[in-house]
């Protein structure tokens, strides 16, 4: 069976009290995937965002290139694994604030939609297209990548996303 390549959103807004800050605790999770059936093949620079929804703490942004034999399914259950390992929990208060996030935005298969354990995954990533705390780490590290469903190249969003706008009509 061929590896797939994943390309892995990482985010983290809490301290950890064994890691640290969110940026450590975005270098652990690396290490932590790569103990988890993923060859780590490259991480964007890590990035400092302002967070969506009610949480006030900024969050510490990153992507990671990833390669696994696990199938998308197998993948997102893994990685909500090493989210629990870290002390994740996926009930409470949406977009509040979080220890790590892990979210397969592209993969190397197109686009899937399927339901793994209790959560839906749908590849490509339904918001990435719309984030800049994913789209500038994202393009830095694979910026040819391209969405199977607008055939943009990761660059191309991310400009698209940057673009100055005019305010005349």
């Amino acid at each position: 069976m061929d590896a797939h390549r994943y390309l892995v959103a990482l985010g983290s807004n809490m301290r950890h009290p064994r890691y640290g800050t969110p940026r450590r605790v975005l270098a652990a999770a690396v290490a932590a995937m790569a103990e988890e059936e993923f060859s780590v093949l490259a991480l964007s620079p890590m990035i400092e965002s302002a967070p969506l929804g009610p949480s006030h703490r900024r969050y510490a942004n990153a992507v990671a290139a990833v390669s696994s034999r696990l199938k998308p399914d197998d993948a997102l259950e893994r990685l909500h694994q090493v989210e629990h390992s870290f002390g994740r929990c996926r009930r409470g208060q949406a977009w509040g604030a979080r220890v790590l996030d892990l979210d397969i935005v592209l993969w190397s298969g197109g686009a899937h939609v399927a339901r793994a354990d209790r959560a839906e995954l749908v590849i490509p990533h339904a918001a990435f297209r719309h984030r800049r705390f994913v789209l500038d780490p994202a393009a830095a590290l694979g910026g040819d990548w391209r969405d199977p469903l607008t055939h943009l190249t990761l660059r191309q969003l991310r400009a698209r996303l940057t673009k100055p706008r005019s305010t005349l009509r």
